[in-house]
Order: structure tokens, then C-alpha cells, then sequence
């Protein structure tokens, strides 16, 4: 009932702001987005951008970055943020499991569950927010920025490879504008948005917009589940009310609410197998393969499909309040921006998601509520020339509770003789373990940074430092109970609820000092050279819900620096018709924070705190030095007055440097493999091998570009468009996997008014019907037993890319 309503508020919400719009307002013309001359191809337009909180020109910053403007996401139809990585090359955005976004740039990842600061830090509205609520389906977007780098100055979280800043529009004090846009597509998709300004003074305005969104996600269909597809929803509204209550103070304040349903199954690929066993009485009690429960049957990457028996479900509800405030006071501008972020997370997870055990359902639910507020107040010289400065102060704490529920302990017995037995079981004999887990999230950071800047004409020069306080205390509380199993002559018991954390790796402080410097010179209005160098900081964090018993240095990781230097050159040519970017970086990460994902572990009994042995899989932290060096370039512009393109590459070399970090070496070999039973190899609770790949599961090279081409009648103009983005093939070591080249092409034709108020365009995406694995597990899901031999699913576990799709999309604006 209530999708229903909210749905249906939103899609009056899009109507009302069409049908709402004065006559006169329809009559505006639309704001040109390039310099036009009689004689020639348009020149290209200035573009401004924000990412050193200062509106500069994109020529005049001293480092690389991508700016995407709303427009531009627009005509892309770039629906969800995740998919800025087709527009930005390095920048990979993911989703593997339907709940945990990962961001990955310049050959550096980042995964949610490490409890880490990001690698990436995510900002909307100069607010840091988090990256697991807002990395969803976009709206009424400004503009997106991502920049590249280590960032430990200019706002307020300190991150080693970038930050994406998220600019939504605000309203127009000037006269009533607005869009709507409706899209529909062959996969069941749908996304209807709209958004609109409207002025009640030179003082006071507001603009409000709204979303709801529909699509099959991964497009898989569980096979276990009687066919049942992924899919997800997304409705969202925003509010923003802009004020100047005094002369030079300018205010927004900004209310948005986000409600996001997935319902994600885990594809995966494999023969199958006949893992489940049975007791037969007759042939002495010796457990034999029933063949008659299988995993799953035989599937490969085209058949999109996945077997677990539970579902896999994200439920998500977040709410942002946001206060930007600017006050002119002649010398300087005092700037204020502060948030409040509220988010309920709920979700239902089958961790057997390659059906190792028919007939087992290994549920793992979770329920976080969280919070995150965040001041940062600013001042500001306002001169261009000469000497400038800037100050500022920053604070933000994270709260909250996660609670884990569910058996995730169990206990296997398989393989062993149980002569004498004449009772047979349908299911694999196990003891239930009930773990019920509590994680309280407690961490704040605050910071004060200044800053001194000098230019004096072609030259300008910058520095600043950043000095931070940061504090977290990481503990979980563990309830363990089990029914027994009268078959392994176990009786039941419950353990008081314990803290398995050490004290002495509760609580941490750490006091980073980050920043950096850069010169910048102007060869001319069409050419600026820049050097740069940038220092940033991660706190290195305590592991929540690891297994009890297990080693320290898999609990606490170290802090992690990062020291980068880039050299770049900025300009245009022929006749300002088309703009170009090149930069050259080297990166060196000491103790870089990764986190290595389903480690084989085994805790012995007399470790383990429960008195029993603990075999299973985990995701752990850990810590390994690292060196990144690369290339970027960009090409942008106009080609003839009809034809825009825009081409943008990045190299970009990241390796560990012989770290040893935990790896799954069931062979004994030294490297990491998947290559029998699943054991220990060597002393520990997890095996280590010695790394030298790359930190990410990402080729070296990307590529991205676009363009489109018009042709102009008398009122309307055609046009064809097309997104190109490509990925060359490449070996993972960490997953023992050769991924193939991707080469992902969307194309649009489409219609549009000449004075740009309405357009109409149908389109394809992956136009050639690619059907990649994207991220794929190493060897097959399993689950381990007591005796040392796992059930073997038959399957490993993958992300594809989705498969073609065809759409129309109808956009009006005024």
C-alpha cells in the first residue's frame, strides 16, 4: 500500500510540475550551452567547477577530474549514479551482492565492510554522505564531479584515490524552469522524474522534484526460487527552499527522502554438483551421494541464473536534511554547510548462495540504523590577485546499531561413518549454531585546515594542511546458542553474550596531518601547465563480527598514508573549437587498507571461545604496501557546428609490492587458489601467500567516449548519439581468472525542438549484446564441514554485464 501511494504522489508530482508551468514560462528560451558564431563551429563554452570550493575554471584547477553536467546525464540517460563510470575512465562503481557499493579509482578499491574511511569519499551538497544510501537512482543532478587523487585538504574527510561530489539543482530566483522526463524500456524499466523552480521573490524560491524507478537490476532469475526475477524500486523527493534574508547572505536548505527496495539474487556459473548426503541404512550407515539433490543445474554466464533457496533482499529508507549558507562580507565569504543523515537498512541475505546444501537455508539478516551529522564552517578571501587565504573548521560524527540475526555458524558433520545407525536424514547432519551479533557504530572526526594562495597573472601557487582528531570505537557483542544434535552427541546450550573485540583494539585515536601543495602556470589563455602533490590519510580499523578466536592482526589493521606527485597540461586549439586535458601521476600507499573476501578460517576448539571448532569464511582487513603510477587524457569539443565529441582514457599501473596478505591456499601452493578441500596452509587461522597483482579487479586501461551528430530543419533537428566505453581483457591473480575485453556501446536517435524545450530519443544499450563476468569468486562457493571435506556447490559466484536492452525516453523542459 504504500508503494502505491508513493508512487502515486510522485508520478502527480511530475504531472502537476508540467501542467502547473505559466504559459509564459513555455515561451523562455533555452540557456545555449555553447558559444555560437554565424561564421563557424560553435567554441567551447567555459566550464566552471567547484572541486577547490572555489568556482574556478575546470583550466584553472591543478588536478585531474571529470565533470558531468545534469544536462549531460540527461541525454546520456544516466539513471543511476553507478553508471558515471561508463562517462569517467579508471572509475569503476559496483554492486556484487545487491547490497555493499563499491568504488574503485585509479586502480584503488574500496569495500563497505571493512569499517575503513572510503577510498573514494562521496559528497552531496558538500556533504560527506554515505556511499551505501546515495549510490542509487539520480534526479534533478547540477552536476558530478569526480575527482582524482589523494584529497586531504580541501573538505573535510581525508581520501587516497578521489572524491565524486554530487551537486543537486537548486531553485531560480529569477523566473518559473523545470523538466519532466519519462522512460521506458523492454526489461519491465521504467523511470519517470521531474523537477521544478519556483520563484516567489528576488528573495525567496523553491524547487521541488521527485523519482520513481523500476528495473531488473542484474536480470537474474533464481532457478530455485520457481524462476523468481531480481528487481528493484526507487522512490525518492527532494525539496530545496533558497532564501536571502540579508544582503550578500545567501541560504538552501534541502530536505530529501529515499526509499529504495532491491530484491538481488547472486548469479552464478558451473556444472553443479550432488553435494547433499544422505544416510543409508542398508549399506552400514556410511554417508553416500544422494543424486537426487542436487545444487543446481548446469549454467553459464547467458543464462543469467542463480540457485539459492533464500532470499536476498536490501530495504533501505533515508532521510537528508542539508543547510548550505554563503554571507558575502566584502574581504572574505564565511560559508556554513551542515547535514543530518537518518537511514534505516534492512536486509535478508542466503549465505549459501551456490546451494552447496539443497534443503539448508543459511539465512543472514541484518538490521543498521544510522545516523550522520556534519558541520563544516568556512572563511574565505574574496581577491583573485595577490595573496588569498582561507580557514576552516570541520565535525562530523557517525552513530548507530547493526544487528546481525541468524544461524551463520552451523556446524556440518559430513563426511563420517556412523555404523550401527539405522535412521537416515534428508538433509546433511549438522548442529545449528544461533549467532546473534551486535555491532554499535560510534566514530567521529574533527579537523581545521588553512590555506594560503598567490597568483600574480600567469602564475599561481597554492598550500594548505589539514590537521584531524579522529576517533572510533569499534566493539560487538556475540550471543551463541544452539538446540544441540542428539546424532553428534552434542546437547544444547546458550553462551552469556560476550565481547569478542580485545579492549586494547577498541578504541583508537589517530591525529593525521594531510594537505598539499601545487603550481600552476599560464602559457597562455589557452594552455596551463601544473605540477601537484597531495598527502592523505586513513584510519585503520578494529573488524566487527569476525570469528571468535581469531589471530589479532586479522582483527586490527594499521593506519594507512599515501604520498602522490602529478604533472599535467590544460588547454584548447583550433580556435577554441576543442578543449584537451593530459596528466601523468605516481602514487606510493603505505599500508594500504584492503579487504580480502571469503577467506577459508579455522579456529580450533580451544580458541574458539564456544568450545567448539570454527570452520567457515570471512571477509578480513589487512594491510599491504602498494605503488600506482599512470596517464589520463581527454579530448573534448566540437568537431564541425553539428558534430560534439568528447574522448577520455586512463592507464593506470597499481600493485601490491610483495605484501602478505590472506589468501585462500587450499593447494599449498603459495598463491592463491581454490584447488581442493579447503584448509590452512601453514600456521594461523588463515592462510598467507606473498602478492605482487594489481589492488583491484580492473584493467590497467579504460576508455570512455561520446558523441552526437545533428541534423537541423526548420524547427526541429534529429540527431544520433552514442556512448562508447572499453575495457581490455586482463588476469586476476586474487581470483585466478582471465576477464575478457568489454566493449560497451549505447546508442540514441532521437528528436528535439530547435529552441531545446522538447525531445524525444529511442535507444539501445550494449548494443552488441556483450555478456561479460565482471567480478567473479575464486573457485566454487563451498561450505566447509568438521571432518575437513567441504560440500562443493558446483558454482562460482559472478556479476555480468546486463544484457541488450531497448527503451524510449520523452523530456520536456521550460
Amino acid at each position: 500500500m504504500q508503494k502505491f501511494s508513493m508512487k502515486r504522489a510522485a508520478l502527480l508530482l511530475c504531472g502537476a510540475a508540467v501542467i502547473a508551468v505559466p504559459a509564459g514560462a513555455w515561451a523562455q528560451a533555452a540557456t545555449p550551452t555553447v558559444a555560437s558564431t554565424n561564421d563557424g563551429p560553435p567554441t567551447i563554452s567555459e566550464i566552471v567547477v567547484t572541486a577547490t570550493r572555489i568556482q574556478s575554471r575546470q583550466q584553472d584547477v591543478a588536478m585531474s577530474l571529470n565533470v558531468e553536467t545534469g544536462d549531460k546525464l540527461e541525454k546520456l540517460n544516466v539513471f543511476d549514479i553507478k553508471d558515471i563510470s561508463q562517462l569517467a575512465p579508471g572509475l569503476d562503481l559496483t554492486n556484487t551482492d545487491g547490497r555493499s557499493n563499491s568504488t574503485t579509482l585509479r586502480g584503488v578499491t574500496f569495500n563497505p565492510d571493512s569499517g575503513t574511511a572510503p577510498a573514494v569519499q562521496v559528497y552531496l551538497n558538500e556533504i560527506p554522505t554515505d556511499a551505501q544510501v546515495i549510490y542509487a537512482p539520480i534526479y534533478d543532478i547540477q552536476d558530478i564531479e569526480v575527482l582524482r587523487g589523494p584529497q586531504g585538504l580541501l573538505r573535510g574527510l581525508s581520501a587516497p584515490a578521489g572524491s565524486i561530489t554530487i551537486a543537486t539543482r537548486r531553485p531560480n530566483f529569477d523566473h518559473v524552469e523545470g523538466y519532466a522526463e519519462t522512460t521506458a524500456t523492454n526489461r519491465e524499466g521504467y523511470n519517470v522524474q521531474a523537477g521544478v523552480s519556483l520563484p516567489f521573490s528576488d528573495t525567496l524560491a523553491i524547487r521541488v522534484a521527485g523519482l520513481v524507478d523500476g528495473n531488473r537490476i542484474n536480470d537474474v532469475v533464481d532457478v530455485n526460487r520457481n524462476n523468481q526475477r531480481s528487481y528493484g524500486w526507487t522512490e525518492s523527493a527532494r525539496i530545496t527552499i533558497g532564501w536571502k534574508p540579508l544582503p550578500g547572505l545567501t541560504t538552501f536548505l534541502t530536505y530529501q527522502h529515499l526509499d529504495v527496495d532491491t530484491r538481488q539474487f547472486q548469479q552464478v556459473v558451473g556444472s553443479g554438483n550432488t553435494p547433499a548426503y544422505q544416510l543409508l541404512p542398508f549399506l552400514g550407515g556410511y554417508l553416500l551421494p544422494d543424486t537426487s539433490a542436487r545444487s543446481g543445474p548446469p549454467l553459464t554466464v547467458s543464462d543469467y541464473g542463480a540457485v539459492s533457496e533464500g532470499l536476498d533482499e536490501v530495504n533501505n529508507r533515508t532521510d537528508i536534511v542539508n543547510l548550505a549558507a554563503d554571507y558575502d562580507l566584502g574581504p572574505a565569504t564565511l560559508s556554513f554547510v551542515g547535514a543530518h543523515q537518518s537511514s534505516l537498512i534492512v536486509v535478508e541475505r542466503d549465505l549459501d548462495n551456490g546451494n552447496a546444501v539443497p534443503g539448508y537455508i543459511s539465512n543472514g539478516p541484518q538490521h543498521t540504523t544510522f545516523n550522520y551529522n556534519t558541520g563544516e564552517l568556512r572563511l574565505t578571501s574574496n581577491n583573485t590577485e595577490g595573496l588569498g587565504w582561507g580557514v576552516g573548521a570541520f565535525y562530523t560524527k557517525q552513530s548507530g546499531l547493526t544487528i546481525l540475526d541468524g544461524g551463520n555458524s552451523n556446524t556440518f558433520f559430513f563426511p563420517t561413518s556412523v555404523a550401527g545407525t539405522k535412521a537416515a536424514f534428508g538433509a546433511p547432519p549438522y548442529l545449528p549454531i544461533n549467532t546473534n551479533i551486535t555491532v554499535p557504530t560510534n566514530a567521529s572526526t574533527a579537523s581545521f585546515n588553512a590555506n594560503l594562495r598567490y597568483k600574480s597573472g600567469p602564475f599561481k601557487a597554492e598550500a594548505g594542511v589539514r590537521y584531524s582528531i579522529e576517533k572510533n570505537d569499534q566493539t560487538t557483542q556475540v550471543g551463541v546458542s544452539s538446540p544441540g544434535n542428539t546424532f553428534a552427541g552434542v546437547p544444547a546450550f546458550a553462551l552469556p553474550t560476550s565481547e569478542i573485540i580485545p579492549p586494547n583494539l577498541q578504541k583508537s585515536t589517530y591525529r593525521p596531518l594531510t594537505g598539499g601543495a601545487d603550481i600552476s602556470y599560464d602559457f597562455a589563455r589557452t594552455l596551463t601547465g601544473y605540477v601537484a602533490y597531495g598527502h592523505s590519510a586513513r584510519q585503520g580499523s578494529t573488524g566487527v563480527g569476525v570469528p571468535s578466536g581469531i589471530s589479532p592482526d586479522l582483527i586490527r589493521t594499521k593506519n594507512e598514508t599515501t604520498d602522490s606527485i602529478e604533472a599535467g597540461l590544460k588547454g584548447s586549439f583550433a580556435n577554441r573549437r576543442l578543449s584537451f586535458t593530459v596528466d601523468g601521476f605516481y602514487q606510493k600507499l603505505e599500508n594500504y587498507l584492503s579487504r580480502f573476501q571469503n577467506i577459508f578460517y579455522d579456529v580450533p576448539a580451544n580458541q574458539s571461545g564456544t568450545g567448539q571448532q570454527e570452520l567457515g569464511s570471512f571477509d578480513f582487513n589487512y594491510n599491504g604496501n602498494a605503488t600506482i603510477k599512470g596517464v589520463e587524457g581527454s579530448l573534448d569539443g566540437h568537431v564541425t557546428r553539428d558534430w560534439d565529441i568528447s574522448v577520455q582514457a586512463s592507464y593506470t599501473h597499481g600493485r601490491y609490492n610483495n605484501a602478505t596478505l590472506p589468501c585462500n591456499d587450499f593447494a599449498g601452493t603459495g598463491i592463491p587458489n581454490a584447488n581442493g578441500a579447503q584448509k590452512v596452509s601453514g600456521p594461523g587461522n588463515v592462510s598467507y601467500c606473498v602478492i605482487n597483482s594489481r589492488l583491484a579487479d580492473v584493467p590497467d586501461f579504460s576508455l570512455t567516449a561520446n558523441t552526437e551528430i545533428r541534423f537541423p530543419m526548420a524547427t526541429v533537428t534529429p540527431f544520433v548519439r552514442a556512448l562508447l566505453s572499453y575495457r581490455p581483457g586482463f588476469y586476476s591473480q586474487l581470483v585466478n581468472f582471465n576477464y575478457e575485453d568489454r566493449e560497451n556501446i549505447n546508442l540514441y536517435l532521437g528528436l528535439r525542438t530547435n529552441d531545446g524545450k522538447w525531445e524525444i530519443n529511442a535507444f539501445a544499450k550494449n548494443l552488441l549484446n556483450q555478456q561479460r563476468i565482471t567480478n567473479i569468486s575464486l573457485g566454487n562457493a563451498q561450505q566447509p564441514t568438521s571432518a575437513g571435506v567441504s560440500y562443493d556447490s558446483g558454482y562460482r559466484t559472478i556479476n555480468a554485464t546486463n544484457r541488450r536492452s531497448f527503451g524510449i525516453t520523452a523530456h520536456v523542459k521550460w
